[in-house]
């Protein structure tokens, strides 16, 4: 898909969460191209620049550039039982309030409970050990 991004983040490989519009998008004649486009809340990455730039208000240096983007594949941790490449999952986060080096991972930005994705790559077990006692495994999801 088709969207406008700052002129100085426009970089091939750039993953990006679309927060949603500013006071300055409302009246915007790109808005449909550059906010509508994407989903508020997802992860996007930059698959391709194009050299059309256009005036933004709200970006560095005034200017947006043209980009091609597609939803983001994002790493997560998951229960190791539903952990098979190329099924499909529902997100169910685990009931955790605990501090750890692993809770981004186990709720990774772009991702919310209920999303249905698919488990592109299991990149192996969990990292570090769980400190609720829950056997995880490290996932690639597509949305």
């Amino acid at each position: 898909m088709i969207t406008l991004i700052g002129k100085d983040l426009a970089e091939e490989g750039l993953k990006f969460i679309q927060y949603g519009a500013s006071a300055e998008c409302e009246a915007c004649r790109f808005r449909n191209t550059c906010i509508d486009s994407l989903e508020e809340g997802k992860m996007y990455v930059i698959k391709d620049v194009k050299d059309t730039e256009h005036p933004c208000p709200i970006h560095n240096n005034g200017k947006v550039k043209v980009v091609e983007v597609e939803r983001a594949d994002i790493e997560t941790l998951v229960d190791s039982k539903k952990a098979f490449e190329g099924s499909m999952i529902v997100v169910d986060f685990p009931e955790c309030d605990k501090e750890c080096t692993m809770r981004d991972l186990c709720f990774p930005e772009g991702l919310y409970e209920g999303d249905k994705c698919k488990i592109i790559k299991t990149i192996g077990k969990s990292p570090n050990k769980c400190l609720n006692g829950l056997n995880l495994s490290l996932v690639l999801l597509r949305q």
